[in-house]
């Protein structure tokens, strides 16, 4: 057989590199697993309880409709409208089997192959490989200074081919929030040149603020170019479930449909069943694990300020930390690799989410807790000193 050209140019995803790099290791003390981010409690109560119950339903194991079931949509619009303002209706939502697959077909949507779409840097990793896999140019776009990615870059960036871009706040890797009025800086500059802006907001409720993330939805005209894309796997503790969200016009989302129909059917009911009970009755719980995260960032700024072994964060927000190790001489692949099979740190390689190295290195500061903090501290000052 003869596998297609795109797909084999890909390299695979760098998650699966990083933990397979450790197939086979013995483990000398307990690992600090800061790779993936994934939240390290269990669903609210009321949301286990609402799983057991739809699972043992004659209907738990039954097809939604293809774009969700009509209370959730409704009520995730309804979530939306409290949370931004606006007038988002259940006909703006479709509902996706997580953030990705919400990525993957509004692309999908959106361009085909020889398209281009603009990218700030440092890029998600899976959204750069969704990209190269069918064809289309990622157009990446240099931040500013303190990592911001800024609305006037893109002019020179634009091109016939360009068909979105694309933001992710809080960012992933860097955490970065990009500000409100800069979004809506983004939202003109795309509707002026007739392209999409694509939000990827998986990690809105972990910002450092209680403001609205944008306030987009109350701008007239915004369906005909804003795209915003969400997730409920760390905000609800169901990665496993996969669940996420397009909140979009109903022109874009009924194309939407016809991939989602193709790849998926609906996006599963258990889990759609799932984030409705968390939606409507554990908005208390959802406040307190943001507050707890919060108080996770807050710690390990405090920590890393210190520059444990020489690495520097340049970024902390949402669920990362972006840190600069003081290694120019080694790859930082090299580095990462021996932080996990010396000192049992797995982190990411900063490459995963940069077209060169940079010599930085992302972590999942989500999954950390105050002593993991400390402990990776003490790590990474023992992981200088055996080099030095």
């Amino acid at each position: 057989m003869r596998f297609r050209s795109h797909t084999l140019e890909v390299e695979g995803s760098p998650i699966t590199a990083v933990y397979a790099a450790l197939r086979g290791h013995r483990p000398r003390r307990a690992q600090l697993d800061l790779a993936q981010a994934a939240p390290s409690y269990p669903p609210a109560p009321v949301v286990r309880e609402h799983i057991v119950r739809t699972a043992r339903s004659t209907e738990g194991s039954a097809y939604t409709e293809v774009p969700g079931m009509p209370s959730l949509r409704a009520a995730y619009a309804a979530e939306i409208n409290r949370d931004y303002g606006g007038a988002v209706t259940p006909d703006n939502v479709v509902i996706t089997a997580g953030c990705n697959q919400a990525f993957c077909l509004t692309i999908s949507a959106l361009a085909e192959p020889g398209s281009e779409v603009i990218v700030p840097l440092p890029y998600y990793f899976n959204h750069d490989m969704w990209l190269k896999l069918n064809g289309i140019t990622p157009v990446y776009l240099e931040p500013d200074e303190n990592l911001v990615p800024r609305a006037e870059a893109i002019e020179a960036l634009v091109t016939d081919r360009t068909r979105a871009v694309v933001l992710v706040t809080p960012g992933n890797p860097t955490g970065i929030t990009v500000p409100p009025e800069e979004i809506r800086l983004f939202a003109m500059a795309a509707r002026k040149r007739g392209i999409a802006l694509v939000l990827d907001e998986t990690y809105r409720s972990f910002r450092d603020v209680d403001d609205p993330a944008h306030r987009l939805f109350r701008e007239p005209g915004w369906l005909d170019t804003v795209v915003s894309l969400h997730s409920f796997s760390k905000e609800l503790a169901l990665p496993g479930y996969r669940v996420g969200a397009v909140v979009g016009s109903p022109e874009l989302n009924q194309e939407i449909a016809k991939l989602l129909d193709c790849v998926a059917v609906c996006a599963p009911r258990i889990g759609q069943e799932a984030v409705l009970a968390g939606l409507r009755h554990a908005r208390e719980w959802r406040i307190e694990r943001s507050r707890d995260i919060a108080s996770r960032r807050s710690w390990f700024r405090q920590v890393m300020a210190q520059r444990p072994g020489g690495f520097e964060a340049l970024s902390c927000g949402g669920f990362f930390a972006w840190i600069r190790h003081p290694f120019a001489d080694r790859p930082t692949a090299q580095v990462v690799r021996e932080l996990a099979i010396r000192f049992d740190a797995i982190v990411m390689p900063g490459t995963a989410f940069l077209p060169c190295d940079h010599n930085m290195i992302r972590v999942s500061v989500g999954n950390c807790d105050r002593d993991a903090v400390d402990d990776l501290a003490r790590r990474l000052e023992a992981f200088s000193r055996s080099i030095a």
